[in-house]
């Protein structure tokens, strides 16, 4: 995929680094980026064993639209299944980014563009 055509919103992805557990080869470098993720609901990770893992997660796509350093990234957000995620979609959301039951990525949603948005190959 090379654009996300109707992104659900923007965000400001925060990428880990190897040593914090992320990925092995730093920030993606495709146009679009296509994971799992997980919103934030408070504290989870004490009450769910196994969390963000365990969680009911939806398919998410990141393009990146701007550097802001070398973890920091702004960048478009959509989901495969954007009406699963709109309920939590509000500006200060936060969202982690999983591939496989590892977290690479924290996302805080900035703006949200309408519950139309979605993708499109």
């Amino acid at each position: 995929m090379q654009k996300i055509e109707n992104p659900a919103g923007e965000g400001v992805v925060v990428w880990l680094t190897r040593r914090e557990g992320g990925r092995e080869s730093g920030p993606p470098t495709a146009p679009v980026y296509m994971a799992t993720a997980v919103f934030v609901q408070g504290s989870e990770e004490e009450v769910q064993p196994g969390w963000p893992a365990s969680a009911d997660q939806l398919s998410i796509l990141l393009q990146e639209t701007e550097r802001l350093d070398e973890e920091h990234r702004r960048c478009l957000v959509g989901f495969l299944a954007p009406e699963l995620a709109f309920p939590h979609m509000r500006p200060g959301a936060e969202l982690v980014v999983l591939e496989g039951p590892r977290t690479v990525a924290q996302l805080r949603i900035e703006t949200v563009r309408g519950p139309g948005g979605g993708t499109s190959a």
